[in-house]
């Protein structure tokens, strides 16, 4: 059983309701049937009921909640509440009712913000800036969490490191050079979202271009900082820095540049220093080892939102649907 599998079957042990606020796009619609068909979770779709059930051309959407802005009865209610999240940054009921009637993507994320949903998936045919302005203005991060990061969950095929080829990497998409505080909230995120998903102890590398020393610059300056922040914070995670990926991943050439480091050779949650080497890197590995990469998983909100690539497929959708509804059960059982 692979890893996306394993994570539907999981999101089936307590069924979430996820928005897909793109809802007359055709790859979401054929996610939504997919995930209805499937049992993984329960899916709300946005819009006019008749030209949702048009478009899909596939009954098995007509088990979605299908919700009209312009007809709903709750949507006086979100107008009051946003204005009320809102009114310091100049938010009139009139400029709230405009945008909930107009962008999808505000009125999902009020959804889930009253409670009415569990998590939404957006992306195939918005920015990331897109999903992510609604997500941090209606439902911020969680507490004590200092910002928002991506990951990626990559499953290697054929491959002895990490948890038996499974390695998270951060920050792969939002943060593009985060602070030494920062990086070491990323660390310490991302070690949650390994735990979440693979249900294993997470071991978690600072990554340089220098392991223990070995170079000397203001950047391996800040991973060492991290590492010595995120090591105060959360005392009891596996953590190291600065570690280079050789030394990070491979026992041998960790034993000889780290001999004393208790996560070299042995990691499984990579924290780049940078957006660009996380960026990069999480796409090498993807193309090259031909991995399954999943994200970008949006880390550290109050509650799960997760963006899509715009040239993604329907069964990305899906898996994605899956993924957010593990960090829904995730936050409801914390």
């Amino acid at each position: 059983m692979n890893f996306l599998t394993k994570l539907k079957e999981q999101a089936k042990k307590d069924l979430q309701t996820i928005v897909l606020p793109e809802s007359l796009e055709e790859r979401n619609l054929e996610a939504a049937c997919e995930v209805l068909k499937d049992g993984i979770a329960k899916i709300v779709l946005i819009g006019k009921r008749e030209e949702i059930i048009a478009a899909a051309g596939n009954p098995e959407v007509e088990k979605a909640i299908i919700i009209d802005p312009a007809t709903y009865e709750g949507t006086a209610k979100m107008i009051e509440t946003l204005v009320e999240l809102r009114k310091k940054k100049g938010m009139t009921a009139e400029s709230a009712k405009e945008l909930l009637l107009t962008n999808p993507l505000y009125f999902g994320c009020m959804l889930v913000k009253m409670e009415l949903a569990d998590g939404m998936v957006s992306g195939a045919i918005h920015s990331t800036g897109d999903v992510l302005r609604p997500a941090l203005q209606i439902l911020k991060t969680a507490p004590g969490v200092k910002l928002a990061s991506a990951a990626f969950v990559m499953e290697v095929p054929n491959c002895e490191f990490g948890e038996n080829g499974i390695l998270v990497f951060a920050d792969t998409a939002l943060n593009q050079n985060p602070s030494a505080e920062e990086m070491a909230h990323i660390a310490i995120t991302s070690a949650k979202t390994f735990e979440a998903f693979v249900q294993k102890k997470a071991v978690v590398a600072m990554l340089s271009h220098s392991t223990y020393g070995s170079a000397k610059h203001a950047d391996v300056d800040k991973v060492v900082e991290a590492t010595r922040i995120a090591k105060e914070l959360a005392p009891e995670l596996a953590l190291d820095g600065e570690l280079q990926l050789d030394a990070a991943i491979v026992e041998a050439i960790g034993k000889k540049k780290a001999p004393t480091s208790k996560v070299a050779g042995q990691a499984n949650v990579l924290v780049f220093p940078d957006l660009d080497s996380g960026n990069i890197g999480y796409k090498l590995v993807q193309r090259f080892a031909k991995a399954n990469a999943y994200g970008p998983i949006i880390q550290g909100l109050a509650k799960p939102v997760n963006d899509l690539s715009r040239g993604c497929y329907a069964e990305d959708i899906v898996g994605t649907v899956a993924l957010t509804a593990l960090q829904a059960q995730m936050a409801k059982n914390a």
